[in-house]
């Protein structure tokens, strides 16, 4: 099982192919925002990766940043990455703070859209 840690979190185990969105919800307890549900139409659920970035991206998360102009290092939508692997994020968007009355849309097991797989 991948391990995930969240900054000033925790560590936790998380089952295998779990969006990371819902990991750092339902595992690691945290205010993570989703706004749109997780379908890669926001930017709400932004983390940054502080390592175990993965070196591919889905179209939607490429296309969702470029339109967004979101091309900080390390920065990706968590409503895109499936926990396959060890990963180390810092949550910059979550629900403190935010002046949003909650976390967002519930997110789909599956991701949404459909992931088309290309190079970052």
């Amino acid at each position: 099982m991948p391990k995930l840690i969240v900054h000033d979190v925790g560590e936790f185990e998380i089952e295998r192919g779990k969006r990371l969105v819902k990991a750092l919800v339902e595992d690691a307890s945290t205010d993570q925002l989703h706004a749109c549900g997780g379908q890669s139409k926001c930017t709400s659920c932004r983390v940054k990766f502080i390592d175990g970035e993965p070196d591919q991206i889905t179209q939607a998360e490429k296309d969702t940043l470029s339109v967004r102009e979101i091309a900080d290092p390390g920065v990706r939508l968590s409503c895109q990455i499936t926990c396959d692997n060890d990963m180390t994020v810092e949550i910059i968007s979550g629900l403190a703070g935010s002046g949003r009355v909650d976390q967002g849309s519930a997110v789909a097991d599956d991701m949404v859209p459909d992931p088309i797989w290309t190079n970052k």
